[in-house]
C-alpha cells in the first residue's frame, strides 16, 4: 500500500509539472485549442493512441475480451488500420490542410467553416458537449474501479479525487499541457502492457500451451453465453447468433468505424506543423495500439485459463459478475506485488490522457463552437477563459454520469459514443475532405439524420439501451419494437443489431442524394477549402 501511494505521488508530481509546463507555453487561442500547431510527430502521435487507448478499452474491452475470448482481435485489427493508418494518412493531411486555411481551432469548426454554416459548428458542438460526457464518464469508471480494488478504497472518493486532479491541468494549461502529459503517459502505458503479455505467456508455459489450455475450456463457457452464440474463448462465435452481432455490430463495427469520427482524435491532425509529422506518427501510432490493446484482449481472453488454474474459477465468476473489475482483480490477484503499483500508474496514465482531451474537447466544443457562435460579441471574456468556463461544464456532466452509471458500463458506454459520432459526423467529414459537390444542405441532413436515426434505434430497437432508457415500455408496452418477433427471426434479431449499422448508411445516401440535387456552395469557397489539398 504505502509502495502504491509513494510511487502514485511521483506520477502525479510528473504530471504536475508537464502540465505547468503546458501552461507557461500557452500564450493565446490557438495555443490553448491546438497547442500552437507546432508539435513533435512523437508528441502528436502517443497523445493520439493515449487518447484513444484509454481505460475504456484496457478496463472494459479488456474484460469484455474475458468473457467473449478473442474474437476482439478483430478490433484491435481495425483500431489499427482504420484508427491509424486510414485516418492519419487519408484523412488527417487534409484536415490539416483544410483547418489551416480555414483557421480552424475544433473539429466542429472545421465541418462548420467547410460548409460555411453556423448551424453545423453549433450543432455538432452540441452533440459533442451532451454526450462525450457519457464516454468519459465509462473512461472515469475504469481506472476508479482499478483504485477500488487496488487500494481498497471508496469507488466514490475516487470519482471525485480524480476528477479534481485531472481539473487542475486540463482547465489551466490547454491542449500543449493535454499532449504533453499524454505523451508521458503514453510511455508508461506500453511498458506496462510488454510485461503484462510476457508475464501471462510465461503462467501459462508459453504461447502455444496457453492458448490450448485456453481451447480446452470451452465446456467452461457459462450456459447464457453458450446459449447466446459463443463457442469458446478461442473457436469464436455463431454466425448470426445474437452475440455474434453485438460482437462484430456494435463491438468491432461501431467502434472500428467510428473512430474515424472522433472528436477529441481528429483534432489533433491540426496540431502539426506538415504532413511529414504525420507521416511520422503513423509507425509511433500502430506500434502504440498493438502494444496495447493487443496486449489486453489476448491477456483479458488467457486469463479465464489463469483463474481456472490457479483458483478453480473463470474470470467472470471472479470478478463477482462484474466486467469491469475482471482485469483489476486479474492484476491483483496474479501479477507481482511491484508490478500492481505500477500497472496503477499506467491505468491512472491511459485515463488521465483520455480524460483531459475529452474535458478538453467538450469544453471546447460548448465554449468555441455553441456559445460564441449564438452570443458572438454579449461578453468580454477571452476565448481561453470561455473555453475553461466549457471545460467546467463537462467535468461536471461527466462525474454525474459517472454516478449515476450501473456497473459492466465501460465497454458499452464507449462503444455507444463511437457508434453515435460515426454516424452523425461520419459521411459529412469524409466528403468535406474529398467531394467538392458536397453541399451544405448535404451535410446538415446527413448530419442531423444520422444523429436521429441512430438516437431512435437507440431507444426503440437496440435492447441493451432500450431497456435501460425505459422510453419505448413506457409509450409501447415493450422493452423494445420488436421484442414480440418470432424468437430467431430477423426481425427478433434486430435488437442486437448496433444503431450504426443503420444510421451509417442512411446518413451516407442522405448525404449523397441531397448534394446530388441542392444547391453547390460558391466556387470561391470551394477554391478555398481545396488551396492546400
Amino acid at each position: 500500500m504505502a509502495t502504491k501511494l509513494i510511487t502514485s505521488l511521483l506520477y502525479f508530481g510528473i504530471v504536475f509539472y508537464l502540465g505547468w509546463k503546458g501552461w507557461k507555453e500557452t500564450k493565446n487561442a490557438g495555443d490553448y485549442m491546438l497547442a500552437g500547431r507546432s508539435v513533435n510527430p512523437f508528441v502528436m502521435a502517443m497523445s493520439y493512441g493515449a487518447t484513444f487507448i484509454s481505460t475504456s478499452a484496457i478496463i472494459g474491452f479488456g474484460g469484455v475480451a474475458a468473457m467473449f475470448g478473442m474474437s476482439l482481435l478483430w478490433l484491435a485489427f481495425l483500431n489499427i488500420f482504420m484508427g491509424i493508418f486510414i485516418a492519419m494518412v487519408f484523412l488527417g493531411k487534409r484536415t490539416r490542410r483544410m483547418g489551416l486555411v480555414l483557421n480552424c481551432h475544433t473539429f466542429p469548426e472545421l465541418l462548420g467553416k467547410r460548409y460555411n454554416s453556423k448551424f453545423i459548428q453549433s450543432f455538432s458542438g452540441g452533440i459533442i458537449f451532451f454526450f462525450i460526457p457519457v464516454y468519459a464518464a465509462a473512461v472515469l469508471t475504469g481506472i476508479c474501479r482499478m483504485t477500488e480494488v487496488s487500494l481498497g478504497l471508496p469507488y466514490e472518493w475516487m470519482l471525485v479525487g480524480i476528477t479534481a486532479i485531472l481539473s487542475l491541468y486540463v482547465i489551466t494549461g490547454g491542449m500543449k499541457a493535454v499532449m504533453y502529459t499524454d505523451a508521458f503517459q503514453g510511455t508508461i502505458m506500453v511498458a506496462m502492457m510488454v510485461f503484462l503479455l510476457g508475464y501471462t505467456y510465461y503462467l501459462l508455459g508459453g504461447v502455444i500451451p496457453a492458448h490450448e489450455t485456453l481451447t480446452s475450456m470451452a465446456d467452461l463457457v457459462p450456459a447464457p453465453l453458450q446459449k447466446g452464440g459463443i463457442l469458446g474463448w478461442t473457436q469464436g462465435t455463431k454466425t448470426g447468433s445474437p452475440l455474434w452481432l453485438v460482437i462484430y455490430t456494435t463491438i468491432v463495427y461501431g467502434v472500428g468505424i467510428g473512430v474515424l469520427a472522433q472528436p477529441q482524435l481528429t483534432v489533433r491532425f491540426m496540431t502539426v506543423s506538415s504532413d511529414k509529422e504525420l507521416n511520422r506518427a503513423v509507425l509511433y501510432g500502430s506500434i502504440f495500439l498493438l502494444l496495447t490493446i493487443g496486449v489486453v484482449y489476448v491477456v483479458g481472453a488467457l486469463s479465464n485459463a489463469i483463474f481456472f488454474n490457479q483458483f478453480g474459477k473463470i474470470s467472470i465468476q471472479m470478478a463477482g459478475g462484474n466486467l469491469d473489475k475482471i482485469i483489476p482483480v486479474f492484476i491483483e490477484k496474479v501479477m507481482p506485488p511491484w508490478f500492481s503499483a505500477m500497472f496503477l500508474l499506467a491505468m491512472f496514465a491511459a485515463a488521465m490522457s483520455t480524460l483531459s482531451s475529452q474535458f478538453h474537447i467538450g469544453g471546447t466544443s460548448l465554449a468555441h463552437d455553441v456559445s460564441r457562435n449564438i452570443m458572438r460579441s454579449k461578453n468580454n471574456l477571452s476565448a481561453s477563459s470561455i473555453s475553461q468556463l466549457g471545460i467546467v461544464a463537462t467535468i461536471i456532466a461527466t462525474l454525474v454520469w459517472a454516478w449515476l452509471l450501473p456497473p459492466s458500463i465501460v465497454a458499452r458506454a464507449t462503444a455507444f459514443f463511437f457508434g453515435l459520432s460515426g454516424a452523425t459526423f461520419l459521411p459529412a467529414y469524409v466528403f468535406g475532405l474529398y467531394w467538392k459537390g458536397m453541399t451544405k444542405s448535404g451535410a446538415k441532413l446527413s448530419i442531423v439524420g444520422g444523429f436521429t436515426v441512430s438516437m431512435l434505434w437507440m431507444l426503440f430497437i437496440h435492447k441493451k439501451e432500450a431497456a435501460a432508457i425505459g422510453l419505448c415500455e413506457t409509450l409501447f408496452g415493450k422493452v423494445t419494437l420488436v421484442a414480440d418477433a418470432a424468437p430467431g427471426s430477423t426481425m427478433f434479431l434486430l435488437q442486437w443489431v448496433d444503431p450504426n449499422v443503420i444510421a451509417l448508411p442512411i446518413s451516407i445516401a442522405i448525404a449523397v442524394g441531397v448534394s446530388l440535387v441542392s444547391r453547390s456552395l460558391a466556387k470561391d469557397h470551394i477554391q478555398l477549402c481545396w488551396q492546400n489539398c
